[in-house]
């Protein structure tokens, strides 16, 4: 194998351009021989036609987050850099091809726009405004060497130069707490600019800006009651001057043929009122109303730090269906979020509506777990021909669209391609695959995908389909190890936990969700809860775990920190945290459908676990910040609290308090029950495993660790049982009953195919799919050893009949797989270790073996219970 290094990648950014750090750190994945290592790197870095290189090669084995090796970066500065590598046997490879990277607007006196917005847009009064659209001319002198676009919202946007769409992303600039951050956005539009006159304008919506927000009707205006748009366009010419066009007074707003637009309700569009060649050179704005200005302080201007939200899939439509009452449905065979997209002739005035659900009940769309969002869209035919539109400003979370008013054959359409579902998320890298022999554990794992897909829309939300979609805290808690195995979540986590610590009240307390919207009745005030709260100090350490950044746990350490001194004066010096509102093991299958934190497990119990849970981590984190002296004293705390967890909860002979599985589960999985007691709490949560039918018994906070608790205590058939169970509750339930996604209640669908009574239930919720990190780590067998993969742990446990089970991460480092199948009494694995890393592999039965980088063969007398292990390296 020939000796090679990939381009660096800046910070986790796959697409360096318009950053907002000034020294991004430096990553790169070499290709080498089996076995190989680097000893040391040299770096190469161009930057204003000077040539910068390493003096004498760094002496480090260290290819992720590599420090940046000159002086910072400046706004609007770009760079490219090269790496070579060098080994500890003396080969180096050539110099890889340069990357590129490129600052935004570092500073906020780098912004000289203004924040504007159409007149109409002051009268706080009306709730359903017509959003607008606005626009200004400029001139371009020749021999333009560059033009960038830096622009943000008050509200979402689009943006258009000379009649052409800039960017292909959606719902920009995101959700963050507005007050404190706004995000922006940097386009090159270099190409989009013509020598003479030009033309720039914009879309907007309402987003999360001022749109609905919140379920039981919600609010309106929750940031503000404009919609502005703040652009900053700055066009370079070979002779070294700028031209700035920049939002202010002189741009001019009109109404937009959007009537309406919402996350919850979707949009309307009469394409009678289009404007043609308003964002072009010449049109005549005279009749347009003049812009307002409005408050947008530029300190509160940030860069993204992750990937954005774009369409990254098209669906189409598997059969088009005649419900009992005569209405035409398309089922696009998978639930999922994003909108349509329609291409159609009719007759000016024709109104053709939209509305999505996730399923069907008596044979129509079933829209009451949707509450009060209408989730329709609606588009007037201007009469003009062909016709093609897509929402531009909301999303629906649905499987089933019901179209009414379509102009002509819906069959003949959905075969032409006419009518596609267009499917959005944040675009994240996929990193993570996990196949099996078993069809149905298989299709278990593709749902946890879809409805990761779904959820990941510029925030981790709960559910992307009813009038709520916010950050629950608690949700991405448990879901992140997962999340953080399936793609790169990086960078989208990092600004979201920023956002957290910006909502975090003085006192320390986490909200229920982040951004915070106005509290609904058990919400108001917000308060203390556990496993939602210890967000702050648990995710950080799982993302440290997964991609080995050291960089995020200082950015999160005083907001972990705050947290878990709250939950230590709350809990008080008996260390029990035994008082106040608490949702605990929220949505255990025992609880009634409109009571969810009514679950067996006692939710103080839930709560003391994660204060020792969490005091541990923060420990953890500041051993690796080197801050001695906090490490000691969480460290302590956290032995306190696990001790006088034991003298409440755990009962002499063993039995826990609650004798129920996710009590047992949290005993064994945060290392709570005494040693000398573990065997007995494993040889007991198999039993009410075996007592339940082998079906769940657990909710948010049991789910995630039953089955590693099983298998960490020798109960690796117990598990499968759980896993492989089919009748309610289980996960393979619900893709018995035709799910393609997670669902937030076990049964959200009954057998008898009727949706749960409860008001609050939804077909697309990742928590309860946490399972899918066990069956990453445990029944394929991949896991990080160190952060980042820097070591990785083989140690696949076969079982529950499976003959095959297979993982592949692409790691920090490069690509790592195991794939192992069994063959009559032998239990075949290959292994995959990318260079930089290094591995163990333990197969059952057998002894560790430490192994380099490369492809490694094992085999092992296989019976079920036992193998030693011999192997092959290639």
């Amino acid at each position: 194998m020939t000796l090679a290094v990939t381009p660096p990648i800046f910070e986790h950014h796959r697409e360096a351009f318009g950053i907002g750090t000034s020294t991004p750190r430096l990553s790169w994945k070499t290709a080498a021989p089996p076995g190989w290592e680097q000893a040391a790197y040299e770096l190469r870095v161009e930057r204003g036609g000077r040539l910068w290189r390493t003096p004498s090669p760094v002496r480090s084995p260290e290819s992720v987050l590599v420090p940046w090796p000159v002086d910072p970066l400046h706004s609007r500065e770009r760079a490219t850099v090269s790496v070579r590598v060098l080994g500890a046997d003396g080969t180096s490879s050539g110099w890889s091809e340069p990357a590129a990277v490129e600052t935004g607007l570092l500073s906020a006196c780098d912004w000289v726009a203004q924040a504007v917005g159409a007149a109409w847009e002051e009268d706080p009064d009306l709730d359903e405004r017509r959003p607008s659209i606005l626009r200004r001319e400029f001139s371009a002198s020749e021999r333009l060497t560059s033009a960038r676009l830096y622009v943000t919202a008050h509200g979402v946007f689009e943006m258009e130069i000379n009649g052409r769409r800039i960017g292909d992303d959606a719902m920009a600039p995101g959700w963050t707490p507005y007050r404190d951050k706004l995000r922006y956005s940097t386009y090159d539009v270099t190409d989009a600019i013509a020598v003479g006159e030009n033309a720039i304008g914009a879309w907007l919506g309402d987003g999360w800006y001022r749109g609905r927000l919140g379920w039981y009707g919600g609010f309106r205006n929750i940031y503000g009651h404009d919609l502005s748009l703040l652009a900053q366009l700055e066009l370079r010419y070979a002779d070294g001057s700028t031209q700035v066009v920049a939002t202010d007074d002189t741009w001019r707003a009109a109404p937009s043929p959007i009537l309406h637009t919402g996350n919850y309700d979707g949009e309307c569009y009469d394409a009678r009122l289009e404007l043609t060649g308003w964002s072009e050179p010449g049109f005549d704005d005279a009749a347009w109303y003049r812009v307002v200005a409005a408050h947008r302080d530029p300190e509160t201007l940030v860069a993204p730090a992750g990937p954005p939200v774009r369409c990254t899939e098209e669906v189409t439509p598997v059969e088009v269906l005649t419900t009992p009452s005569g209405a035409r449905v398309l089922d696009l065979g998978q639930n999922l979020v994003g909108r349509l997209r329609i291409r159609l002739s009719g007759a000016a005035g024709d109104r053709v509506v939209i509305r999505t659900a996730e399923v069907l009940q008596e044979g129509e769309i079933y829209t009451r777990p949707l509450r009060t969002a209408r989730s329709t869209d609606e588009y007037v035919v201007a009469g003009r021909g062909v016709e093609e539109w897509e929402p531009r400003f909301t999303f629906h979370g649905f499987r089933y669209a019901e179209i009414t008013g379509w102009p002509g054959d819906l069959e003949a359409a959905v075969a032409r391609g006419e009518i596609v579902a267009r499917v959005y998320h944040t675009d994240m890298e996929r990193t993570g695959w996990f196949s099996c022999s078993d069809p149905s554990v298989e299709r278990l794992h593709q749902n946890v995908v879809w409805s990761m897909r779904g959820n990941f829309l510029d925030i981790p939300t709960d559910c992307p389909q009813r009038d709520e979609r916010v950050g629950w805290t608690g949700d991405i808690q448990v879901f992140a190890p997962t999340a953080s195995f399936l793609y790169d979540v990086s960078g989208m986590l990092e600004s979201w936990l920023g956002d957290v610590a910006i909502e975090q009240l003085p006192d320390g307390t986490v909200p229920w969700y982040v951004p915070v919207i106005p509290a609904h009745r058990m919400w108001t005030p917000i308060r203390p809860g556990a496993a939602w709260g210890d967000v702050a100090a648990l995710t950080p350490w799982a993302l440290y775990e997964r991609f080995g950044d050291a960089g995020l746990l200082g950015a999160q350490y005083a907001s972990a920190k705050k947290w878990v001194e709250l939950v230590e004066r709350v809990a008080g010096p008996d260390r029990l945290w035994d008082e106040g509102f608490q949702l605990g093991d929220w949505l255990d299958p025992a609880a009634p459908p409109q009571d969810p934190a009514d679950a067996r497990t006692d939710r103080y119990l839930v709560a003391t676990a994660y204060f020792a849970r969490s005091a541990d981590r923060v420990a953890r984190m500041a051993e690796v910040l080197g801050l001695r002296d906090d490490a000691a004293r969480f460290a302590k705390l956290s032995a306190e609290v696990r001790q006088a967890f034991a003298a409440a909860y755990v009962e002499p002979g063993g039995r826990m308090a609650s004798d129920a599985q996710t009590a047992y589960s949290l005993a064994i999985a945060f290392e709570l029950v005494p040693e000398d007691l573990r065997d007995f709490a494993g040889e007991r949560l198999a039993e009410l495993v075996e007592e339940a039918g082998h079906r769940i018994a657990t909710g948010f906070v049991g789910t995630p660790l039953v089955c590693d608790a099983l298998t960490a205590t020798g109960h690796a058939d117990a598990a499968y049982d759980l896993l492989l169970e089919e009748r309610a509750p289980s996960w393979l339930y619900a893709v018995r009953q035709g799910a393609t996604t997670i669902w937030e209640r076990w049964d959200s669908l009954r057998p008898d195919g009727t949706v749960n009574p409860g008001t609050m239930t939804s077909f697309n919720h990742y928590a309860l799919g946490a399972v899918a990190d066990w069956l990453h780590r445990v029944v394929a067998g991949l896991e990080p050893a160190e952060p980042g993969y820097r070591r990785i742990r083989f140690r696949p446990q076969p079982g529950g009949g499976l003959t095959r089970a297979s993982a592949e991460h692409e790691t920090p480092y490069g690509r790592a797989a195991i794939a192992w199948r069994i063959d009559g009494e032998t239990l075949h694995v290959e292994v995959t270790v990318p260079t930089g890393s290094a591995a163990t592999v333990e197969l059952p039965g057998g002894e560790p073996v430490a192994v380099s980088s490369g492809t490694h063969d094992f085999q092992a007398p296989w019976t079920g219970l036992e193998a030693k292990a011999s192997a092959s390296t290639r």
